[in-house]
């Protein structure tokens, strides 16, 4: 996010989930809130997600995963990441996640996780705060 712009968040629905519900009403939120919202939408690869990352200069990437796919689909969205140069975007994951499994994507790098029936209010305050942080990461890296 470039200082006194909105929070720019991507949502996508990786993989071949067809109910993107959740993802529009966490879309809705996040615009209801102030962030500037990509949807990307339904049955997309981790390298077309992490691609509009960089063209959109996102601050924040959030994928829905219903299918119970989450892990290898967060692994290949982290490996996009890194193969595109773009270590620096966290990358949210939210939808149907076991409580077992969010250590597990956490050590896969992803940098928050909103299994279903995460409140609302928590999952915008959390991925505001997300891409205020990486914003500020960003700009002392320029610095530096």
């Amino acid at each position: 996010m470039t200082q006194g712009t909105r929070d720019r968040v991507l949502i996508a629905k990786p993989g071949l989930d067809g109910h993107d519900r959740g993802a529009k009403v966490v879309a809705f939120a996040l615009r209801e809130a102030g962030c500037e919202v990509i949807y990307l939408g339904l049955r997309r690869t981790a390298e077309q997600i992490m691609t509009a990352a960089a063209q959109e200069d996102v601050d924040v990437v959030g994928a829905s995963i219903l299918s119970g796919a989450h892990l290898p689909l967060a692994a290949q969205l982290v490996a996009a990441r890194t193969a595109q140069g773009l270590d620096s975007i966290p990358i949210v994951i939210g939808g149907t996640v076991p409580p077992g499994d969010v250590d597990r994507l956490r050590e896969l790098g992803i940098a928050d996780v909103f299994p279903v029936g995460t409140p609302i209010d928590d999952v915008v305050a959390r991925i505001t705060k997300l891409s205020r942080d990486a914003d500020l990461e960003r700009w002392e890296s320029v610095r530096e």
